[in-house]
């Protein structure tokens, strides 16, 4: 499980401190599919980054007793100067992986060819997409976190994330950002709206998207 119990997030800024979102209770359980909307600014993406434990809230609680991803082919954590075949043995190292199978998965997935074996600066956006989604699937965990990052690589890598990402959504739980619904409704089963800094638990998906897109039309 994952529970997150009236939590809260705020930064301090130059012009003062800026509140993102507060008050907010969740909790996540096997199976369970969620889909987080909200307009661009809401802090969507900040309360997944809370979720994976890679930052920590203002205020309120949050309990995991599930291992949890890092938000899906999230590749800033990379070491630019290393090779991406070095970046996935250090990645299998930290979590604990064996480093042979770790980099097997990594090469076939990602299909990068000699490149796997060339610093990551000189790769191209997409083949840094390519590196952050296999290394992301490389890992097995209980809870897998996605932000805006299925739609990556050419059609046929883009049927292998989906076809993964499903595979380990049916095995375990999932929590989805995405401005496309369609994508939502491809892997969510309920969803939630993040408005105003508070979360809306909804009873399905559609519910949490015509929330959504009603208080995105013009006042």
């Amino acid at each position: 499980m994952i529970t997150l119990d009236k939590v809260g997030k705020a930064y301090r800024t130059r012009d003062g401190r800026r509140r993102v979102f507060d008050d907010v209770s969740l909790t996540l359980g096997p199976g369970d599919a969620l889909a987080i909307v909200g307009g661009n600014g809401a802090g969507k993406s900040t309360l997944l980054r809370l979720i994976a434990g890679v930052e920590a809230p203002s205020a309120g609680r949050i309990t995991r007793s599930m291992s949890v991803s890092w938000p899906l082919g999230h590749a800033s954590a990379f070491q630019s100067s290393l090779t991406g075949a070095d970046n996935a043995r250090f990645i299998a190292r930290i979590y604990g992986r064996d480093i042979t199978d770790t980099l097997a998965f990594v090469e076939d997935f990602a299909e990068l060819g000699a490149y796997l074996r060339m610093p990551v600066r000189t790769y191209s956006s997409g083949m840094l997409a390519r590196l952050a989604f296999a290394v992301s699937l490389a890992v097995d965990f209980d809870c897998y976190l996605v932000d805006e990052i299925v739609a990556v690589g050419d059609r046929r890598f883009r049927q292998r994330c989906h076809d993964a990402l499903l595979a380990r959504r049916a095995a375990g739980t999932l929590v989805m950002v995405s401005h496309d619904d369609a994508t939502l409704r491809e892997y969510c089963t309920r969803g939630a709206s993040l408005l105003g800094g508070r979360l809306t638990l909804h009873d399905d998906l559609d519910s949490a998207l015509a929330a959504n897109a009603a208080a995105l039309l013009p006042a």
